[in-house]
Protein backbone atom coordinates (compact mmCIF):
# COMPACT_ATOMS: atom_id res chain seq x y z
CA UNK A 1 0.00 0.00 0.00
CA UNK A 2 1.82 3.48 -0.92
CA UNK A 3 2.39 5.61 1.83
CA UNK A 4 0.44 8.38 0.60
CA UNK A 5 -2.86 6.62 0.78
CA UNK A 6 -2.33 6.10 4.65
CA UNK A 7 -3.16 8.42 7.51
CA UNK A 8 -0.57 8.49 10.12
CA UNK A 9 -1.12 8.63 13.50
CA UNK A 10 1.07 8.74 16.41
CA UNK A 11 3.05 6.03 16.55
CA UNK A 12 2.65 6.37 20.39
CA UNK A 13 -1.54 6.14 21.51
CA UNK A 14 -1.91 6.86 25.20
CA UNK A 15 1.57 8.24 26.53
CA UNK A 16 1.58 8.58 30.15
CA UNK A 17 3.35 12.40 29.86
CA UNK A 18 5.12 14.13 27.42
CA UNK A 19 8.21 15.52 28.77
CA UNK A 20 9.62 18.89 27.20
CA UNK A 21 12.77 20.00 27.21
CA UNK A 22 12.95 24.06 26.91
CA UNK A 23 15.62 25.93 25.39
CA UNK A 24 18.20 22.73 25.07
CA UNK A 25 20.27 24.42 22.21
CA UNK A 26 22.42 27.73 23.37
CA UNK A 27 21.37 29.47 19.30
CA UNK A 28 17.77 29.07 20.65
CA UNK A 29 18.19 30.22 24.14
CA UNK A 30 19.97 33.33 22.49
CA UNK A 31 17.22 33.77 19.95
CA UNK A 32 14.73 34.05 22.72
CA UNK A 33 17.04 36.20 24.74
CA UNK A 34 16.91 38.57 21.52
CA UNK A 35 13.81 39.08 20.69
CA UNK A 36 10.91 39.65 23.33
CA UNK A 37 8.30 38.72 20.95
CA UNK A 38 9.74 34.86 22.52
CA UNK A 39 10.23 35.74 25.45
CA UNK A 40 7.59 38.57 26.49
CA UNK A 41 10.14 39.72 28.80
CA UNK A 42 9.32 36.81 31.26
CA UNK A 43 12.50 35.30 33.16
CA UNK A 44 12.05 31.99 33.28
CA UNK A 45 11.63 31.70 29.15
CA UNK A 46 15.11 32.94 29.10
CA UNK A 47 16.96 31.07 31.75
CA UNK A 48 19.60 28.04 30.66
CA UNK A 49 17.78 24.60 31.04
CA UNK A 50 19.31 23.77 34.19
CA UNK A 51 17.15 27.06 35.38
CA UNK A 52 14.18 26.85 33.81
CA UNK A 53 13.96 22.32 34.46
CA UNK A 54 11.57 20.79 32.40
CA UNK A 55 7.36 20.92 31.68
CA UNK A 56 5.11 18.49 30.62
CA UNK A 57 2.61 18.92 27.66
CA UNK A 58 -0.73 17.66 28.41
CA UNK A 59 -1.30 14.17 26.51
CA UNK A 60 -4.37 15.67 24.85
CA UNK A 61 -2.11 17.69 22.36
CA UNK A 62 -0.96 14.80 20.93
CA UNK A 63 -1.50 13.62 17.58
CA UNK A 64 0.25 12.21 14.31
CA UNK A 65 1.16 13.49 11.33
CA UNK A 66 -1.96 12.64 8.93
CA UNK A 67 -4.47 14.41 11.66
CA UNK A 68 -2.70 17.70 11.15
CA UNK A 69 -2.12 20.99 13.28
CA UNK A 70 -5.27 23.11 14.39
CA UNK A 71 -4.25 26.46 15.14
CA UNK A 72 -5.89 28.42 17.67
CA UNK A 73 -5.39 31.90 19.26
CA UNK A 74 -4.71 33.41 15.65
CA UNK A 75 -4.48 36.80 16.84
CA UNK A 76 -1.37 35.56 18.43
CA UNK A 77 1.97 34.46 17.12
CA UNK A 78 1.86 30.65 16.57
CA UNK A 79 5.39 28.80 16.38
CA UNK A 80 6.83 25.68 14.60
CA UNK A 81 9.67 24.04 16.64
CA UNK A 82 11.12 20.33 15.21
CA UNK A 83 12.74 18.01 18.12
CA UNK A 84 14.37 14.66 18.12
CA UNK A 85 11.76 12.93 20.17
CA UNK A 86 12.52 10.24 22.75
CA UNK A 87 9.90 6.98 23.63
CA UNK A 88 10.38 5.30 27.16
CA UNK A 89 10.88 1.62 26.96
CA UNK A 90 10.39 0.33 30.49
CA UNK A 91 10.16 2.13 34.07
CA UNK A 92 12.84 4.54 34.75
CA UNK A 93 13.16 5.98 37.80
CA UNK A 94 16.98 7.67 38.85
CA UNK A 95 18.72 6.27 36.09
CA UNK A 96 22.46 7.14 35.34
CA UNK A 97 23.23 9.04 32.28
CA UNK A 98 25.49 5.82 31.75
CA UNK A 99 22.39 3.50 32.02
CA UNK A 100 19.84 5.77 30.34
CA UNK A 101 19.69 4.31 26.57
CA UNK A 102 19.09 1.09 27.76
CA UNK A 103 15.55 2.67 28.58
CA UNK A 104 14.59 3.56 25.22
CA UNK A 105 11.99 2.10 23.16
CA UNK A 106 12.56 4.32 19.75
CA UNK A 107 13.32 7.55 18.31
CA UNK A 108 10.37 9.83 16.40
CA UNK A 109 9.98 13.00 15.22
CA UNK A 110 8.22 15.98 17.24
CA UNK A 111 6.88 18.88 16.46
CA UNK A 112 6.16 20.90 19.33
CA UNK A 113 4.22 24.33 18.43
CA UNK A 114 3.63 26.38 20.89
CA UNK A 115 1.11 29.79 21.04
CA UNK A 116 3.58 33.17 22.01
CA UNK A 117 2.89 35.03 25.24
CA UNK A 118 3.45 35.81 28.64
CA UNK A 119 1.80 32.54 29.89
CA UNK A 120 3.44 29.22 30.93
CA UNK A 121 5.14 27.09 28.47
CA UNK A 122 2.47 23.85 29.60
CA UNK A 123 -0.30 26.21 28.83
CA UNK A 124 0.95 27.43 25.25
CA UNK A 125 2.13 24.26 24.51
CA UNK A 126 -0.77 22.23 25.09
CA UNK A 127 -3.65 22.55 22.93
CA UNK A 128 -5.38 19.92 20.71
CA UNK A 129 -2.94 19.05 18.22
CA UNK A 130 0.41 20.85 19.30
CA UNK A 131 2.32 17.99 19.92
CA UNK A 132 2.74 15.73 16.48
CA UNK A 133 4.77 12.83 16.66
CA UNK A 134 6.09 10.48 13.68
CA UNK A 135 6.09 9.30 11.04
CA UNK A 136 6.67 6.19 12.91
CA UNK A 137 8.65 4.70 15.79
CA UNK A 138 12.59 3.55 14.87
CA UNK A 139 13.55 1.35 17.21
CA UNK A 140 17.83 2.12 19.37
CA UNK A 141 19.39 -0.32 16.87
CA UNK A 142 18.89 1.74 13.78
CA UNK A 143 19.91 5.16 15.77
CA UNK A 144 23.28 4.11 17.70
CA UNK A 145 23.83 7.45 18.72
CA UNK A 146 21.25 10.51 18.78
CA UNK A 147 23.82 12.62 19.60
CA UNK A 148 24.19 12.66 15.94
CA UNK A 149 21.71 13.64 13.90
CA UNK A 150 20.64 16.62 11.71
CA UNK A 151 17.05 17.67 12.16
CA UNK A 152 15.67 20.37 9.81
CA UNK A 153 12.24 21.94 9.27
CA UNK A 154 10.89 23.88 6.04
CA UNK A 155 7.77 25.43 5.90
CA UNK A 156 5.69 26.00 1.86
CA UNK A 157 9.08 24.62 0.91
CA UNK A 158 11.19 27.38 2.54
CA UNK A 159 14.01 26.39 5.02
CA UNK A 160 13.48 27.79 8.19
CA UNK A 161 15.73 25.39 10.96
CA UNK A 162 18.62 23.55 10.23
CA UNK A 163 20.98 21.91 12.99
CA UNK A 164 22.71 18.64 14.52
CA UNK A 165 21.49 17.11 17.97
CA UNK A 166 25.39 17.29 18.84
CA UNK A 167 24.43 20.33 19.67
CA UNK A 168 22.06 19.57 22.49
CA UNK A 169 23.15 21.22 25.85
CA UNK A 170 21.79 17.80 27.39
CA UNK A 171 21.60 15.17 25.53
CA UNK A 172 19.15 12.24 25.64
CA UNK A 173 21.28 10.29 28.08
CA UNK A 174 21.12 13.43 30.11
CA UNK A 175 17.45 14.33 29.83
CA UNK A 176 16.22 10.74 30.60
CA UNK A 177 18.88 11.02 33.59
CA UNK A 178 17.10 14.26 34.85
CA UNK A 179 13.57 13.62 34.37
CA UNK A 180 13.84 10.16 35.91
CA UNK A 181 15.30 12.27 38.89
CA UNK A 182 12.12 13.66 39.52
CA UNK A 183 9.66 11.54 38.73
CA UNK A 184 9.35 7.83 36.89
CA UNK A 185 9.38 7.34 33.25
CA UNK A 186 6.83 4.92 32.47
CA UNK A 187 6.74 2.79 28.66
CA UNK A 188 5.30 5.00 26.31
CA UNK A 189 6.36 8.31 28.04
CA UNK A 190 7.97 10.69 25.55
CA UNK A 191 10.54 13.18 25.60
CA UNK A 192 10.67 15.64 23.47
CA UNK A 193 14.68 16.81 23.56
CA UNK A 194 14.41 20.78 22.54
CA UNK A 195 14.60 22.90 19.26
CA UNK A 196 17.23 24.44 17.47
CA UNK A 197 17.33 28.09 16.33
CA UNK A 198 15.07 29.20 13.68
CA UNK A 199 11.73 28.98 15.12
CA UNK A 200 9.19 30.96 13.18
CA UNK A 201 5.17 31.56 12.77
CA UNK A 202 2.92 29.36 10.99
CA UNK A 203 -0.47 29.88 9.57
CA UNK A 204 -3.26 28.03 8.24
CA UNK A 205 -2.70 26.58 4.80
CA UNK A 206 0.90 25.78 5.38
CA UNK A 207 2.18 22.89 4.95
CA UNK A 208 5.68 21.84 7.16
CA UNK A 209 8.02 19.24 6.41
CA UNK A 210 10.22 17.95 9.24
CA UNK A 211 13.07 15.66 9.13
CA UNK A 212 15.02 13.85 11.53
CA UNK A 213 18.53 11.82 10.21
CA UNK A 214 17.82 8.15 10.46
CA UNK A 215 14.47 8.44 10.88
CA UNK A 216 13.50 10.03 7.97
CA UNK A 217 10.44 13.07 6.84
CA UNK A 218 6.96 13.96 8.10
CA UNK A 219 4.67 16.40 6.39
CA UNK A 220 2.09 18.33 8.34
CA UNK A 221 -1.01 20.24 7.20
CA UNK A 222 -1.77 23.54 9.33
CA UNK A 223 -5.64 24.40 9.47
CA UNK A 224 -7.72 26.87 11.93
CA UNK A 225 -8.92 25.30 14.53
Amino acid sequence: MPLASVRLLSPVANPGKIVCAPVNYQKHLDEVRDQSQLHHGNVGHTAPIHTAGLFLKAISALVGPGEGIALRKLDRRNDHEVELAVVIGKEANNVPRQDALGYVAGYAIGLDITIRGPEERSLRKSPDSYAVLGPWLVTPDEIANPGDLDVRIAVNGEERQNSNTRYLILGVAELIEYASSFYTLYPGDIIITGTPEGVSPIQPGDVISAYVERIGTMDVKVRAA
